[in-house]
């Protein structure tokens, strides 16, 4: 299995797609040349010591970077793990209930980050007339809040007597949760403009009034994977365009991460998005029964309105465990 792991790796790095420094903490991660890897946390130690280690301020910063690397490798944290989390939420089939259903996670989401002293806020909504949301972005900000809520990308099912169906008929809807980690620009994740289309569109201006619109809203679009944003949010369009390419940057990074693992178990990689409906992460059931499951760890909470009121950290903990999160 080590030997697979390394093939995987090597072919990676010799393509251009692993750094150095990836590289070693990629071997470090999977159990592979654990020695020499020791040694170079133990070499980077032992300059750092040195009387000179400060003369070349670039260099040195590169080590401590490296050496940071490789021991949040050797603890099982991802690169951007410390970061803040951008969730993206978005309704699924299900119509009303499904809209409302992501209005509900939102809920959640925002309330487990308000348990944990973390901030949200939104960075684009698409709201309908039952203050749901056809899809929603917004930022959780606080330490290690990616490396937290990364395990909650998935689909996410609910089903409950329907509040929109004059017969209260039993209904089942669905909705995407997407989570990556902010980053602060393209060069981050090694993309450049060339790869992305940036399109314009006219957003409200103040007061709402539908007579005063502006272009000001961006959405950035990265042609191979066809993964996209929208941010209408700040006031200038080159605002909204360096946060929608920053936003972009995060997206492309969780989906390249995604497909990793996934070459990693030996299954097809996706050179696009695609959304699997059928393959849920999680089920609120409300009726007849009350009961939150996991599908993923198996975990069951009979209080379905506690989970949702934001209490997830168990939901957290178990995907966690199982390697979700790596």
């Amino acid at each position: 299995m080590k030997l697979s792991f390394f093939l995987h790796g090597f072919k990676r790095f010799q393509n251009g797609f692993l750094s150095d420094a990836e590289f070693s903490t990629f071997c470090y991660t999977h159990g592979v040349m654990d020695a020499s890897t020791n040694v170079r946390i133990q070499e980077i130690e032992d300059a750092m010591l040195r009387p000179d280690f400060w003369s070349d301020s670039q260099k040195a910063q590169a080590m401590i970077k490296e050496l940071q690397e490789l021991k949040d490798a050797a603890s099982g944290k991802g690169k951007y793990d410390g970061k803040n989390a951008v969730v993206t939420i978005v309704a699924g089939a299900g119509g009303d209930d499904a809209e409302d259903f992501a209005r509900m996670l939102v809920l959640m989401y925002q309330r487990y980050a308000e348990g944990r002293g973390w901030s949200a806020i939104v960075l684009d909504s698409n709201p309908n007339d039952h203050n749901g949301y056809r899809n929603i972005a917004f930022e959780i900000s606080g330490k290690g809040a990616y490396g937290t809520l990364r395990v909650e990308s998935g689909v996410h099912r609910l089903v409950r007597i329907s509040p929109f169906n004059a017969n209260d008929k039993r209904q089942t809807s669905f909705a995407l949760v997407e989570v990556s980690p902010r980053v602060e620009s393209l060069d981050e994740v090694d993309l450049n403009e060339e790869e992305v289309e940036v399109t314009y569109a006219k957003s409200g201006g103040a007061g709402g009034q539908n007579v005063n619109k502006r272009e000001t809203a961006v959405r950035a679009t990265h042609l191979e994977t066809k993964i996209s944003v929208h941010v209408s949010s700040e006031r200038s369009q080159q605002q909204n365009k360096e946060k929608a390419l920053a936003l972009l940057a995060g997206k492309v990074f969780a989906f390249r991460e995604e497909q990793h693992a996934r070459e990693l178990k030996g299954l097809a990689v996706e050179k696009t998005v695609k959304i699997e409906w059928g393959s849920q992460i999680r089920s609120y059931v409300l009726h007849p029964y009350q009961l939150v499951k996991d599908h993923r760890t198996n975990i069951e909470v009979r209080n379905a309105e506690r989970v949702l009121e934001g209490d997830i950290q168990e939901f957290l903990d178990g995907a966690a465990e199982l390697g979700y999160n790596s």
